[in-house]
């Protein structure tokens, strides 16, 4: 049997990393495996437990059978962060079983998901996925020690008081420690970025945790009764894909930031809602100066890793109700509703002086290195002194930008008497 690279312990990309995230991994697997090993001595599984563990075994694997294809495309078509839907399982298990067991279970759903889902696609190094294992072990043990007090051996103890909040707290405390762990890494890798998670991913988890709780409830009742859970459950697979074809659709994908397209389309509504009522709007045409010499110097993925720092650069300094897009290359669109003139050319300063405070951390052919003495061309226009029609705005915008490019660049420009 031939072995994958990517399954040789030697060869994992992970020795690359920085020595703090190395040490970090190999003490969370570390932990995990410790305190796998402590239960496994302590615990007790009786024989109505062993039946309820392989019961949900049984559903997790042909859970993941069932949905292995939708799998497949969430993971092909997406960098976000994924929320696992084998969450569902781990916390029923939690919830019935003793601590050796619920981690036994995680370990055998990931570990199938690895070799029948995400070894195949490439998506998963060895490493992460173990990384990944050992977090959703870890926050089973802690939850396990809020749940573990709640009595739900029988179907009468659901309806005790304090079981409904003891679950409750566990799904926190399950979200918690999860998130924690998965942030501290980001931290160390330094790219923290990478981890944003929006309400709707923690909506999900949610949903999948609930599923759990009734899971484990059915379970309590007859075993066979928690295939009805199934259905809902890999329709919710199925809208999570749905919705994340959606936001492909209009985003691009290099930066996060709405695509040329979608971004057209947002500033046509505001174009549509300031002529309604008789407000003005700022467009900002913002383009890295000479960022084919960082390509050049430094390679095109650390190009990459410029676009996408100026992208969050943009995203975390204008107004939520503003609006950023990628034009392509590296020029990007910002939409600035409900704003005068001088309150446009002022947001448009300060974002061109945070592009040249810009530090970006890039991988090269000769390890990782910091990108610095940035800067950037701003045209900017405003409605509806420099146009009435978007296409108008764009082109006026587009012409500061120009203007600013061959005056010396690294400059905002708003030309007057348009």
């Amino acid at each position: 049997m031939t072995v994958s690279p990517g399954a040789r312990p030697r060869q994992w990309a992970l020795w690359r990393q920085p020595p703090a995230l190395v040490a970090y991994f190999l003490l969370i697997d570390t932990v995990a495996v410790a305190l796998t090993v402590f239960f496994a001595g302590r615990d007790h599984v009786d024989a109505h437990q062993w039946k309820l563990f392989g019961v949900l075994v049984a559903l997790a694997l042909v859970q993941a059978e069932l949905s292995r294809a939708l799998e497949e495309a969430r993971r092909l078509i997406t960098n976000a962060p994924h929320v696992n839907m084998t969450t569902v399982w781990c916390y029923a298990a939690v919830i019935l079983l003793p601590p050796s067991a619920a981690g036994a279970l995680i370990i055998v759903v990931y570990a199938h998901l690895w070799l029948r889902v995400w070894r195949k696609l490439g998506t998963r190094p060895a490493h992460r996925v173990l990384f990944s294992t050992a977090i959703i072990v870890l926050s089973a043990y802690a939850t396990a020690a809020v749940t573990s007090r709640a009595v739900t051996s029988h179907p009468a103890d659901w309806a005790l008081p304090n079981t409904a909040m003891m679950l409750g707290v566990g799904a926190l405390v399950y979200l918690a420690v999860n998130g924690a762990l998965v942030t501290a890494a980001a931290a160390l890798h330094g790219k923290p970025h990478h981890i944003a998670i929006a309400w709707a991913d923690y909506a999900l988890e949610i949903a999948t945790l609930c599923l759990g709780i009734m899971t484990a409830f059915m379970l309590t009742l007859a075993p066979y009764l928690a295939v009805v859970v199934m259905p809902p459950l890999l329709v919710l697979h199925r809208a999570v894909l749905v919705k994340q074809l959606e936001e492909l659709a209009i985003t691009d994908r290099k930066t996060g930031l709405l695509n040329a397209s979608a971004w057209h389309d947002v500033a046509a509504a505001e174009l549509s809602r300031a002529g309604r009522q008789h407000s003005s709007f700022g467009v900002l045409m913002v383009d890295l100066d000479h960022f084919k010499l960082v390509n050049d110097t430094h390679g095109h993925l650390a190009g990459d890793e410029v676009l996408r720092a100026v992208a969050g650069l943009l995203t975390s300094e204008i107004r939520d109700y503003d609006c950023a897009g990628r034009f392509g290359g590296e020029e990007f669109a910002v939409l600035i509703p409900d704003a005068h003139a001088e309150q446009i050319v002022t947001t448009a300063e300060r974002l061109r002086h945070r592009v040249s405070e810009l530090e970006v951390t890039a991988p090269t052919g000769t390890g990782d290195t910091t990108i610095t003495g940035l800067s950037a061309c701003i045209g900017v226009a405003v409605y509806p002194t420099h146009g009435t029609t978007l296409e108008r705005l764009l082109l006026t915008a587009d012409s500061a930008l120009l203007t600013a490019k061959t005056s010396g660049r690294n400059k905002v420009v708003m030309i007057t008497g348009s």
